[in-house]
């Protein structure tokens, strides 16, 4: 087996490089041993230039994705379990039925710009109060040498009840043409209303929500309209976004992650044969990401240099920020296009460290820096600790990280048997979701390809693909449901952003996908059609001290001999939006002994004896929540 380490363009202007340790699979009988070990280094690289680079030089780096960097094991390495009987999980496609005649738009004219590739995330969020799951969808713009007629525009559908949905952007005030990629939802003000932020191809966007089911844009008044090397917003291509609070003083600060700077005037077409093709990531320097301070008055100032963030450049596509080490302070972890992931700790005074690579992290298990897209983290051995997923390109593996609850993460992939059905797949979208409320986390993942050329280009290749889901076993085991499940009976696309929310209030998780260049898929569970007896329990966190939306805190739900963790997050998976609402699949279980929440402030707070079934609304401070019977959908 052949092990390749390549470190071009692994560093960037004035980075200070530390604690790198690599690992290299040693051949014969299997065996992963410890090879190579990178000590600290702590010298800074000397400065050079952030040109504009031509993707069709005579350089290695610019082929479209020029080497294979993982091998696929042996068959008994990762062999294929037995699906159940009797499958719990059956998705149905509603998405004709639904009312969303969303189109995606990704610009392309021929000319193979990078940001077509990526195409957008999307949210999923109640805007209006109604106690129904809404769905915000980005979209992209026209590039040079393609015009639209109407120019493509954001989409915000209002949730009818039932999987019905009704286009109310312009309503709304939206009338967005920027192209978009990543989407961060949060109440950042602490009024009870949420916000969206949109981070683009071009300068960022943050909406204020007026309360009234419009909102206002107030990018530039708030201060976080994007940050460049260069100097031109023009030229930043966005990535993945995340709300958090840095320091536990009730107001959301804001991540905002940047993948590279390209110039499209200068841009050269690179070919193959006849046919062109997107330009590897490698093509780009590094670019660092921005952290804004939430000043509490409606501002925010760029704290990138004080906190260190900007120490650490990279190509970043998915973040999501919580707390790995439970020392009560948000971290967060950046997913990296071929180059090192990033898990930057947070000491609670807004400065941040990164221990992706100590942490196990940064890179495949063979030292290799792979092409991340997308992360969430839950806990899906029910340890009590947030674990990572994180997606990659095609005949990479994607990282099932369990945290070890020592500082340090163990790479369960192929133990787990959680990568090889989509090995041959470029992956984007993914979470961990308990679809079939068996206690147990499973993992949902989109696929596509980036070139839509890719069938000419590559044998086997293939452009739209079938999703993926793979069902917790709840013995550290996942088994790929993806036909059982209906995901083969959905059209193929090429998704992108994925969103999973209880979009119709019956206790199961729906699926929300932007597909890149068409439309979107929208897929219901049929777990309670099918007479499931497992239970549930939904929780809504209202911050009094803390951020109004709770995000940070911790939620521990105790039934039995069973303990079930949460923890509210702010942007996730593939520069996406999910999950504001808290979903627990309790199995047999009926009733809850105990609901710990541990508040972004520290405070604790804790219910007892909950009935399940229900979604709860937790107000930080009072006793017991209420129960939340909005959203029952309406005539």
């Amino acid at each position: 087996m052949r092990v390749v380490f390549s470190v071009k363009g692994f560093f960037s202007k004035g980075q200070t490089v530390r604690g790198f340790k690599a690992w290299s699979l040693i051949a014969g009988a299997g065996v992963l041993a410890v090879s190579l070990a990178w000590g600290l280094i702590s010298s800074r690289l000397s400065d050079h230039s952030h040109p504009q680079v031509d993707p069709s030089a005579e350089d290695p780096s610019v082929a479209p994705r020029p080497f294979q960097i993982s091998v696929p094991p042996p068959a008994d390495r990762d062999s294929t379990l037995e699906p159940p009987d009797d499958n719990p999980i059956r998705f149905l496609d509603v998405t004709q039925e639904s009312g969303i005649t969303f189109l995606h738009q990704d610009g392309s004219s021929g000319r193979h710009f990078t940001p077509e590739t990526m195409s957008a995330g999307v949210a999923t969020f109640d805007f209006d109060g109604d106690g129904l799951i809404d769905i915000y969808f980005p979209n992209g713009a026209a590039l040079p040498g393609i015009q639209y007629d109407p120019p493509p525009r954001h989409a915000l559908y209002r949730n009818l009840g039932d999987m019905r949905f009704q286009e109310v952007s312009l309503q709304a005030g939206i009338d967005c043409t920027a192209f978009g990629l990543g989407i961060a939802i949060a109440d950042y003000d602490n009024d009870g209303f949420p916000d969206i932020y949109l981070n683009n191809f071009g300068p960022n966007i943050l909406y204020r929500n007026n309360g009234d089911g419009t909102f206002s844009e107030i990018t530039h008044a708030a201060g976080v309209q994007g940050t460049t090397i260069s100097g031109d917003l023009s030229r930043k291509v966005g990535a993945g976004a995340s709300f958090l609070d840095l320091t536990g003083n009730g107001k959301l600060d804001l991540f905002s992650g940047n993948y590279i700077e390209i110039d499209l005037e200068n841009y050269i077409t690179p070919m193959k044969g006849h046919l062109p093709f997107y330009p590897s990531p490698m093509a780009y320097d590094p670019v660092p990401n921005t952290l804004y301070r939430n000043r509490g008055d409606g501002t925010f100032e760029d704290i990138s240099d004080s906190s260190g963030i900007s120490e650490f450049p990279g190509r970043c596509m998915g973040v999501i920020s919580c707390d790995f080490d439970r020392d009560g302070h948000p971290d967060i972890f950046v997913c990296n296009d071929v180059f090192q992931n990033f898990l930057l700790r947070n000491d609670g005074q807004g400065r941040f460290t990164e221990v992706g690579l100590v942490a196990g992290v940064a890179m495949s298990p063979s030292a290799e820096m792979v092409a991340n897209m997308a992360v969430d983290a839950g806990d899906y051995d029910n340890d009590g600790w947030l674990d990572f997923f994180t997606t990659n390109y095609e005949q990479q593996y994607p990282l099932l990280l369990r945290n070890l609850g020592d500082g340090n993460f163990s790479n369960e992939t192929m133990s787990a048997h959680a990568g090889r059905s989509v090995f041959n797949l470029v992956n984007w979208g993914c979470g961990f979701v308990d679809f079939d409320n068996d206690t147990h986390l499973d993992i949902f993942i989109g696929n596509g390809h980036t070139d839509s050329n890719v069938d000419f280009l590559e044998q086997g290749g293939q452009y739209r693909c079938h999703n993926v889901l793979l069902w917790n076993t709840g013995q550290q085991r996942f088994v790929d449901l993806s036909q059982s499940s209906g995901l083969h009976d959905v059209p193929l696309r090429a998704a992108r952003g994925i969103a999973f929310d209880d979009l119709t209030n019956d206790g199961d998780v729906d699926v929300v996908i932007l597909n890149s260049r068409e439309p979107p898929t929208l897929l219901r569970n049929l777990l309670n059609e099918s007479g499931s007896p497992n239970h549930w329990l939904q929780i809504r966190l209202v911050g009094v001290r803390s951020n109004r939306d709770g995000v940070g805190a911790r939620v521990q739900v105790t039934a039995g001999d069973l303990s079930l963790v949460r923890e509210v997050h702010s942007g996730r998976g593939y520069q996406s939006h999910w999950g504001s609402r808290l979903h627990f699949g309790l199995g047999p279980h009926d009733r809850v002994d105990q609901i710990e929440i541990r508040w972004p402030t520290g405070d604790v707070q804790v219910l007892k004896e909950v009935s399940a079934d229900q979604l709860l609304t937790i107000v930080e401070d009072q006793r017991q929540g209420s129960v939340d019977d909005r959203g029952k959908g309406r005539p």
